[in-house]
């Protein structure tokens, strides 16, 4: 039995509203085993013994099924949660920046990514994984910085998605309790 991370992609944000208590409802008839929601953002933490691959297909057919919109995932196993929370040179807790990691399924595009990112000025950013790239972000300013911009264009909609870092260490201790 292998324990994820499932995070979704946009919910709660543009139009698209999910209350958890209906995810999980929904989330009741896959394979999982203690399915739990985190926050109202969207993260869900389970165990399964399906591949991310296919786990990831099953929790993006059941949502656009049950809940009528384009439903994109991207999910993470333990090992690698941890790995991406430990390789962030970011803190988790600082007043005037928060760090955020965007979390992607896959690789190439986060490379591509981290090549158009590295090229605005003034843009910082580390590459923690195949799946993870951190960035920080001025508080009070996430959604008008330039990764943030860069990085909510529709082209990366289908395979990125992103957490504040204090999300990911969240839905890790809650995988590990």
């Amino acid at each position: 039995m292998t324990k994820y991370a499932v995070f979704l992609r946009g919910i709660n944000v543009g139009g698209i509203n999910l209350k958890m208590v209906d995810l999980r409802a929904a989330l009741a008839v896959l394979p999982l085993t203690k399915p739990r929601t985190l926050l109202a953002s969207g993260n869900v933490v389970c165990s399964a013994e399906v591949t991310a691959g296919e786990l990831k297909t099953m929790v993006e057919t059941l949502l656009r099924a049950r809940f009528g919109y384009d439903a994109w995932v991207v999910v993470i196993d333990l090992p690698t949660l941890e790995a991406i929370i430990e390789a962030c040179p970011y803190p988790a807790d600082d007043a005037s920046t928060h760090s955020y990691v965007t979390l992607s399924s896959d690789p190439a595009t986060l490379d591509e990514l981290a090549r158009h990112g590295g090229e605005i000025p003034g843009v910082e950013l580390a590459r923690l994984s195949p799946e993870a790239l951190a960035w920080p972000a001025a508080a009070g300013g996430t959604l008008d910085s330039p990764f943030s911009k860069l990085s909510a264009k529709p082209r990366y909609k289908s395979t990125t998605t992103t957490r504040n870092l204090r999300t990911l260490i969240k839905c890790r201790d809650t995988m590990l309790a």
